[in-house]
């Protein structure tokens, strides 16, 4: 496997496989290197001659067990049950949701960074349109707009399923 194939994997693992690491994790710098990590031992893996058949379900159960690795380590037993997250191998339907997660969240990305901000705090932080205009010295009608624009580009974008996710 040579390094675009390596590099085409990350691309399109790597944010769903931080969500997914996410939920057992609150720790951004912890999630992002077991993932990176997860990378390594495949791309060494490959080059030792012995390339995993598919690598998707091969990513998530590395990314699984150090998970599990980690919340041990951190002594957050006492929190979580283990034995429970042992048995909680990720199905493809918790793969499935870690990627449309991700694709949710490069959209919001790449939304333009004012627009972008107005849509967080409307929707993730659950602000009104009053109290996110004082924040940015706008007025309520630049916030309606904006926010109006945002969720259009994100459900020209997506499918039901995806954009109803970000009704939550």
């Amino acid at each position: 496997m040579g390094k675009q194939e390596i590099d085409n994997l990350f691309r399109m693992y790597y944010r769903p496989l931080c969500l997914y690491a996410a939920r057992y994790l609150h720790d951004a710098d912890a999630v992002e290197d077991i993932v990176q990590g997860a990378f390594v031992t495949y791309w060494e893996k490959t080059e030792s001659g012995k390339q995993p058949e598919l690598p998707k379900p091969y990513l998530y159960r590395i990314v699984h067990n150090r998970c599990i690795d980690a919340l041990r380590k951190g002594g957050q037993e006492a929190t979580i049950d283990l034995e429970h997250l042992k048995e909680d191998v990720p199905d493809e339907e918790t793969v499935d949701r870690s990627f449309v997660w991700a694709r949710l969240w490069t959209a919001i990305d790449s939304l333009p960074e004012k627009r972008r901000q107005i849509l967080l705090m409307s929707k993730r932080d659950g602000l009104s349109h009053a109290e996110i205009a004082q924040k940015m010295g706008i007025s309520e009608n630049t916030v309606h707009n904006q926010l109006t624009k945002a969720m259009q580009t994100l459900r020209d974008g997506a499918d039901q399923i995806f954009f109803k996710l970000f009704l939550w």
